[in-house]
């Protein structure tokens, strides 16, 4: 199952992405874009969680600038809006992504990781939006999912700046959820990965599917979507099993 920019393992329910461009810290590019619009749009069947990670040290190091090529206003924002329609499919596709990160999670390989729904940070890791610095702006969803993470004004500063965060900065920011040693990312990230993975689907599903898009909605509109989520999740087989193992003091055997 592997491509040329993306490497692709699966082991029981869980799936290994690996960006592996390591000559450019794994930048960005179109091919690798594609690669991973591939996986998302079709997982493997029996896949219940992914772990993303990089090659050589990084995890990505944002837009490949080597590839750029010049493009005019509608055919830049045509590009931007195609990094969001997969953004959107990595996010919103059903699957939790464990990220297991670390050097580089620079500028568009920011907004990859704020994609995904656990992100374990390393001591090397180095969180940075350098666009401004550079004459351009973001296009790949950060304003959206890296803003709601930090607040607008924050990310004002970092990208007026070039600010670099490290990983307990990150943690303390809402950047990474975990910061921990050198070479425990990856560990941590299949153990974290095979708890997930033991959960029902279909709670996972809504838990991957529903909380963000009730974040965005007025209050009221939020509690009503909450009582539908409530009721798919706890009417299902699924939920059955739960109650029977808890009250039969077993782990459940989801669907």
């Amino acid at each position: 199952m592997t491509q040329p920019f993306l490497k692709v393992e699966v082991d029981g329910g869980i799936a290994t992405l690996t960006m592996d461009r390591p000559a450019k810290r794994n930048a960005m590019s179109d091919g690798l874009l594609a690669e991973l619009d591939a996986f998302f749009s079709n997982p493997p069947e029996g896949v219940r969680c992914v772990v993303l990670t990089g090659s050589g040290g990084h995890y990505c190091s944002g837009l490949d600038l080597s590839e750029h090529v010049a493009r005019d206003a509608e055919q830049t924002m045509r590009h931007s809006r195609n990094w969001h329609q997969v953004m959107d499919r990595i996010q919103y596709g059903g699957l939790p992504i464990v990220s297991a990160m670390t050097g580089a999670v620079i500028g568009g390989g920011l907004e990859l990781a704020t994609a995904t729904h656990v992100r374990i940070a390393e001591p090397s890791c180095i969180f940075q939006l350098p666009e401004g610095r550079r004459g351009i702006f973001v296009g790949g969803g950060a304003t959206v999912r890296v803003g709601r993470i930090l607040g607008a004004d924050r990310m004002i500063e970092m990208m007026l700046t070039g600010r670099k965060y490290g990983a307990d900065e990150g943690k303390a920011l809402g950047l990474a959820h975990y910061s921990v040693g050198e070479g425990e990312s990856l560990p941590l990230a299949y153990e974290l990965a095979s708890k997930i993975a033991e959960n029902a689907s279909l709670s996972n599903y809504i838990m991957v599917q529903g909380i963000s898009r009730i974040e965005d909605m007025a209050k009221a509109d939020g509690f009503f979507a909450e009582s539908l989520c409530a009721a798919i999740a706890q009417t299902s087989p699924d939920a059955v099993e739960g109650l029977a193992a808890f009250l039969e003091k077993r782990q459940p055997s989801f669907r």
